[in-house]
């Protein structure tokens, strides 16, 4: 039987090879794939840097609108003066980087999804989550990682 054993071996070593190179190949920043999961990504969990680290500064957030911090992965908003407010800026469709913030909602040019400034809530899908609230602390003028 040493015909099957090998057999057995070379197409358990094949499978979990095979799935490797999908796993490797699936998903992705850009998310363009239409085979992409939603629950493939996890905005939530993206690398924020150290808290304390200084993303900007108070003046620099227009009320009304937000900035992107794409290293960090976060989108600062100020929703009304003096309101700050900190999303994931993985957008909950398929994991592309939001690309603006305007006319009080954040925007993803990937798919067209829209988001609320205020609470991160769906304003136009085609996602159908919303973005995940992140920790910022607000210290005189300088807004840092929580």
């Amino acid at each position: 039987m040493t015909m099957g054993s090998t057999r057995r071996t070379v197409l358990t070593t094949g499978a979990a090879g095979t799935a490797a190179l999908l796993v490797g190949c699936g998903g992705g920043n850009g998310g363009d794939s239409e085979g992409d999961s939603p629950e493939e990504t996890s905005p939530g969990d993206a690398d924020t840097g150290g808290a304390g680290e200084e993303l900007t500064e108070t003046a620099d957030i227009p009320v009304g609108g937000g900035r992107i911090f794409e290293e960090q992965k976060i989108v600062v908003t100020q929703p009304q003066e003096g309101e700050f407010k900190a999303f994931s800026a993985v957008c909950t469709h398929q994991g592309c980087i939001v690309s603006s913030v305007s006319d009080e909602t954040i925007d993803c040019a990937c798919h067209g999804s829209k988001f609320k400034i205020t609470d991160g809530a769906v304003v136009r899908g085609p996602a159908t989550r919303p973005l995940p609230e992140e920790k910022i602390k607000v210290s005189g003028n300088s807004i840092q990682l929580a």
